[in-house]
Formats: structure tokens, C-alpha cells, sequence
């Protein structure tokens, strides 16, 4: 089952890298670092279709992975 968890954790690790390399920047260069944060505070800019779909699967991979590590390592101290 040790075994089992690593590799689902190391799945998810991956996946969650991909979908946020995926993602295409909400802001570009120092006018948009500058605007950029308080457009996302507001929510100014709503995300649709593909940026949206991958918004929600970078919080279920993010949530998936932080939950597999902490099982991952209360089976290790085990």
C-alpha cells in the first residue's frame, strides 16, 4: 500500500505541474504586475472554457496532492 501511495502521489505531482504549465499568464510585463493583482482580487477578468476547466483541475490536483502527502507520510512514520 506504501508503495501504491508514492506512485499515486508522484501521479498527481506530475499532473499538477502540467495542468500549471498548461495555464497561459493572467498578467504581461510591469504594467500587467502592477494591474494585474487587483483585476484578480476583484474579479474583474472571469475565466471561461478551457481556463476555467483548468483552473478547477489545478485545485483538485493541488488538493489531491497535499492530502496523498500527508497519508503518504503518516504511513512512513509508521
Amino acid at each position: 500500500m506504501d508503495i501504491a501511495l508514492k506512485i499515486l502521489l508522484v501521479i498527481f505531482s506530475i499532473g499538477l505541474i502540467a495542468v500549471v504549465l498548461l495555464q497561459k499568464g493572467k498578467s504581461a510585463g510591469l504594467s500587467g504586475a502592477i494591474t494585474g493583482g487587483a483585476e484578480h482580487l476583484f474579479g474583474k477578468q472571469k475565466a471561461r472554457g478551457l481556463d476555467l476547466f483548468l483552473q478547477r483541475l489545478t485545485v483538485a490536483f493541488a488538493a489531491g496532492f497535499f492530502i496523498l502527502a500527508l497519508v503518504v507520510s503518516y504511513f512512513v512514520n509508521q
